[in-house]
């Protein structure tokens, strides 16, 4: 190993050791905003991501993004869907354009048309602007039916062009796949193994049945992680942030999040998303046949997720539990339960 190779080893192990507020500081002030010296680190445990005031009473939110995760296209395709987005009046928070500051106080490297992504003291990061709200009251089917409409906005325009560099939604890369890296490096725990490898080739089975069952299944441009904590509510309804996630993949994804409950409820709350959403966007109700298969797919991917960054300190303090026999456990319960809901009949609105 060279020398640089084991300097990248270690960056990536510790990815943000040293992204101290100093550091955070000096990026902002690298692309022309000047912080007063108030920050707040927001949660995020794949990204580093901060509240930062400006001595121009302004306040952003600095991105700083995992080495390694994706390529720079990537993200400034992620950052050209969400101006996208923006530009047609959908409440999405979209990144800022940067410039390099004058005179220059620290090498920076702009990168996008317009420039939204930066490379400062070994990091890259991207700025928004800061907006506030709260949780959404999803209990409330008029809010729901409210998003509803957003998000089929979002996908009206998804659905006109094609990502180039993000990802694709499939059981390889989220299940199999997942599933094939937890084995390879030996994270289930031993004892717990046997009823966890049985519960997860019947799970994946039903999931391969359920797409399988949707040749002409469509895909678009997603948001790809649009749960609750991701939409802020304020009085003039919804705004959608973190499209860190955004991929290619079958609507019913940007939905499926919004649904808690039991069969009952559920079926309430698609029945208003739905409504709202094809005010602006044809649904193709066969999708409602992949609802528990993706819910299952984000269960393996968790796991594996977690197991990818063990080696980032922040993951043990946050996953002590992880790599102990009663969390493998518990996850062969859940995909047990997974596979008798993949097995029932698709939700369908009242």
């Amino acid at each position: 190993m060279t020398a640089s190779d084991a300097s990248s080893s270690a960056a990536n192990e510790t990815p943000f050791a040293d992204l101290t507020p100093q550091a955070v500081l000096d990026a902002l002030a690298a692309v022309g905003l000047d912080g007063d010296g108030r920050m707040i680190q927001l949660n995020s445990y794949e990204n580093r991501v901060f509240q930062v005031f400006l001595e121009s009473g302004e306040v952003v939110v600095p991105k700083f993004y995992r080495p390694g995760r994706w390529s720079d296209a990537q993200i400034l395709e992620e950052h050209a869907f969400a101006a996208e987005l923006a530009a047609r009046e959908i409440p999405v928070v979209a990144p800022l354009v940067l410039s390099a500051a004058q005179p220059p106080r620290e090498p920076v490297e702009l990168l996008g048309a317009p420039p939204t992504l930066a490379h400062v003291q070994g990091q890259r990061v991207g700025v928004s602007p800061r907006r506030s709200g709260r949780a959404p009251e999803l209990e409330d089917m008029t809010t729901l039916e409210w998003i509803g409409r957003f998000i089929g906005r979002i996908h009206a325009v998804g659905a006109t062009q094609r990502f180039e560099h993000r990802a694709s939604l499939d059981i390889e890369t989220f299940g199999s796949g997942a599933c094939d890296y937890l084995l390879a490096n030996d994270w289930v725990a031993p004892e717990a193994l046997p009823a966890w490898r049985a519960a997860i080739d019947t799970a994946l089975s039903e999931v391969r049945r359920a797409f399988d069952a949707l040749p002409d299944l469509r895909t678009l441009r997603l948001h790809g992680d649009c749960h609750p904590g991701n939409i802020l509510w304020t009085d003039a309804g919804p705004h959608f942030v973190d499209l860190d996630d955004a991929l290619t993949g079958p609507a019913v994804q940007d939905l499926w999040m919004l649904l808690s409950g039991d069969r009952a409820s559920m079926t309430r709350q698609l029945g208003a998303v739905l409504a709202g959403y094809e005010d602006f966007m044809d649904f193709d109700w066969r999708e409602l046949r992949l609802v528990e298969p993706l819910r299952t797919l984000r269960l393996i991917h968790h796991s594996a997720w977690i197991a990818r960054r063990w080696s980032d300190p922040a993951f043990p303090v946050a996953f002590p539990w992880f790599a102990g026999p009663a969390y493998w456990g518990q996850q062969t319960i859940q995909l047990n339960e997974q596979i008798e809901a993949m097995r029932e009949a698709p939700l369908f609105t009242a």
